[in-house]
C-alpha cells in the first residue's frame, strides 16, 4: 500500500451563497505526480487554498507526513514543505529575477547584510535547471510572459519543498519551455517529491502524470491511475456527461468581405494582408512570438499602425485607440483576461457593462434597470456560475471569468469579434459552451477571428486558417485542407507552396 505524504479527507468549505467543497478528498504520494482535474468551479483552487492555509476548512482533515495539520497561511505551509506555483504570476517586474525568487527570505552573511553573490549564484543554478537563458541579475520585466512563468517555477523549487503544487504551469509557456518543465517534473518525481498537477490540457495529463483525482461540483468523484483511463472516460467523469463532439463547427455560408487588411505593418508585424468574411471564423495559428497578438492589437487600435490599410465594410478606418476600435465595431478579447480584460475588484455586472456604459446612459444618467437586464441576459446565455451579478468577479472561477470577458465584448454588438486564446485555462465543459456561443454569433453573421495556440481548437472551429511566422503570414488553408503537420510546417518558417507541394 502506498502511503500519501499529503492527504485531504472529506473537506467542506462554504462561502455566502456557494458551497465550494462538499466532501472533497485528495491523496499526494511521494515520487508520484497526481493530476487534479475538474471543470471550472469544481473546487480545485479552493482545495489548494485550504492546503496552503489561505482558507480555513469548515469540516474534514488535512494530514501531512502522517500528522493532522492546520496551516495558518502560505508562509506556514511553505515552511512545512508545501509550495504552490500559481496560475497567475505573483512577481514584481521592477526587481531582478534573483530578488523575486528570494523575496522576503534573502540570503544574508554573518553580519546580517544581504549576500548578493550567494543569492545570485543559487538563483542562476535554479534557472539553469529550468534551461532559462537569462542571468538572475536580469530585471524580471524584461522577460516574456512564458519566461516569467519559469521564474515562478524556480521560486517554488527554491523552497526545497516535499510537495509542489503546480496550477496550470504551462499556460503561458512555449513548447521548448514545456519540455524543460516536464524534464524537471520527471527529475523531481525521481527524487521523491510529491507533485499536484492542475491542468486543462488533457494531453499533458497523460504525458506527465501517474494518477488522476477528479472533482465535480466540490465533490470527490474518483482517483485512478492514468494507465487505467482514456480521454473520453476522463471527460465524462469531469463533466458528468459525454461530450460526443468536442469542436461543434457549423457550416459557413461565405458572404461578402467584412474586414480587409492590406499590407499592414506595425509592432512585430510586417506586410500582413488578409480578408475576413461575414459569418466566418478565421483561425490564426503560429508559435509564441509569431506576432499574432500584436496583429490583433494593431487592428483593434491598441498598438500603432505604421503602414497599410484597415478596411471595414468598405470603409477605410484608422483606429488609434481601443475606444476608436470599439466605436468602429471591433471588439478584442485579450489572452490575458486578468491583466487586460477584467477589473478583478469590480462586480460581474460592472465588468460586463464597462464598454457599453455610453449606450446604457441617457445624458449623465445610467439606465440601471436596462444595464441589469442586459447583464442578466448574458449571464443566462453564457451559463455563468455566480451567486449574483453583484458578486466580485475575482471570486469566480477562471472559466466563468472568461465567459464574462467574452460577454463584455459581445455587449458592444461588434461587427468583428477578435478572440485571443478564448479557452486558455478553461475546462473541457466550459470550452464546449464557449464554442457553441461562438457558433451562435457566427450563424447570426458576426465575423470572428480566433487566435489560439491549441491546434485542435483552430482546426476544429475555423473555416479558414492563417499561419504566422516572424510577423508575417506564412500560410493560408481552408478547413478541409488544413492539418496539424501543415500548420506546424508554416509556423516554423515554410511557406504555403512548400507545404502544399
Amino acid at each position: 500500500m502506498r502511503e500519501p505524504i499529503l492527504q485531504l479527507t472529506e473537506i467542506h468549505k462554504s462561502f455566502p451563497g456557494v458551497k465550494a467543497l462538499d466532501g472533497a478528498s485528495l491523496n499526494v504520494y511521494p515520487g508520484q505526480v497526481m493530476a487534479l482535474l475538474g471543470e471550472n468551479g469544481a473546487g480545485k483552487s479552493t482545495l489548494m487554498k485550504v492546503i496552503t492555509g489561505i482558507y480555513t476548512l469548515d469540516a474534514g482533515e488535512v494530514w501531512y507526513e502522517n500528522i493532522s495539520v492546520s496551516f495558518k497561511g502560505p508562509r506556514d505551509s511553505q515552511q512545512a514543505g508545501i509550495s504552490i506555483i500559481h496560475q497567475e504570476l505573483n512577481l514584481l517586474p521592477a526587481l531582478t529575477i534573483a530578488e523575486n525568487i528570494f523575496l522576503g527570505r534573502e540570503m544574508t552573511n554573518r553580519f546580517g547584510a544581504i549576500n548578493w553573490s550567494a543569492m545570485y549564484q543559487k538563483a542562476d543554478q535554479l534557472l539553469a535547471r529550468l534551461k532559462v537563458k537569462h542571468k538572475s541579475s536580469t530585471i524580471l520585466g524584461e522577460l516574456s510572459l512564458g519566461e516569467q512563468q519559469m521564474v515562478e517555477i524556480a521560486k517554488a523549487l527554491s523552497f526545497e519543498s516535499k510537495v509542489i503544487i503546480m496550477d496550470e504551469p504551462t499556460d503561458a509557456l512555449t513548447d521548448s519551455e514545456v519540455d524543460a518543465l516536464f524534464t524537471v517534473i520527471n527529475e523531481l518525481r525521481d527524487e521523491g517529491y510529491g507533485i499536484v498537477y492542475i491542468s486543462h490540457r488533457l494531453k499533458e495529463i497523460f504525458e506527465v502524470c501517474d494518477d488522476i483525482t477528479i472533482l465535480r461540483d466540490g465533490k470527490f468523484i474518483a482517483e485512478k491511475p492514468v494507465a487505467q483511463i482514456d480521454e473520453d472516460k476522463l471527460i465524462e467523469l469531469m463533466v458528468g456527461r459525454r461530450l460526443d463532439e468536442q469542436y461543434p463547427r457549423i457550416p459557413c455560408v461565405h458572404q461578402s468581405n467584412c474586414l480587409t487588411i492590406k499590407s499592414l505593418s506595425g509592432e512585430a508585424i510586417n506586410n500582413v494582408s488578409f480578408t475576413l468574411k461575414h459569418g466566418e471564423i478565421l483561425g490564426i495559428s503560429g508559435l509564441m512570438g509569431a506576432g499574432r497578438t500584436e496583429l490583433m492589437k494593431v487592428i483593434y487600435g491598441a498598438l500603432p499602425r505604421h503602414t497599410g490599410d484597415i478596411i471595414l465594410e468598405g470603409e477605410v478606418i484608422n483606429p488609434c485607440s481601443t475606444l476608436q476600435g470599439l466605436q468602429h465595431g471591433i471588439a478584442y478579447i485579450s489572452e490575458d483576461r486578468k491583466g487586460d480584460g477584467l477589473v478583478l475588484g469590480l462586480s460581474v455586472k460592472d465588468n460586463m457593462s464597462l464598454c457599453t456604459l455610453k449606450s446604457l446612459s441617457s445624458g449623465w444618467q445610467l439606465k440601471h434597470q436596462e444595464e441589469r437586464s442586459a447583464v442578466n441576459d448574458f449571464i443566462g446565455l453564457f451559463n455563468i456560475k455566480t451567486p449574483s451579478m453583484d458578486q466580485v468577479i475575482g471570486n469566480l472561477s477562471g472559466g466563468n471569468q472568461q465567459k464574462v470577458a467574452i460577454a463584455k465584448g459581445l455587449m458592444t454588438k461588434p461587427k468583428v469579434l477578435i478572440l485571443d486564446e478564448p479557452t486558455r485555462g478553461v475546462d473541457v465543459g466550459a470550452k464546449k459552451e464557449i464554442y457553441q456561443l461562438i457558433n451562435k454569433f457566427k450563424a447570426e453573421g458576426m465575423s470572428i477571428i480566433l487566435v489560439s495556440s491549441e491546434m485542435p481548437e483552430v482546426l476544429g472551429m475555423s473555416d479558414r486558417i492563417l499561419v504566422m511566422h516572424q510577423g508575417q503570414i506564412s500560410g493560408e488553408f481552408s478547413a478541409q485542407e488544413a492539418d496539424q503537420e501543415k500548420l506546424m510546417a508554416c509556423a516554423v518558417g515554410k511557406n504555403h507552396n512548400e507545404v502544399a507541394a
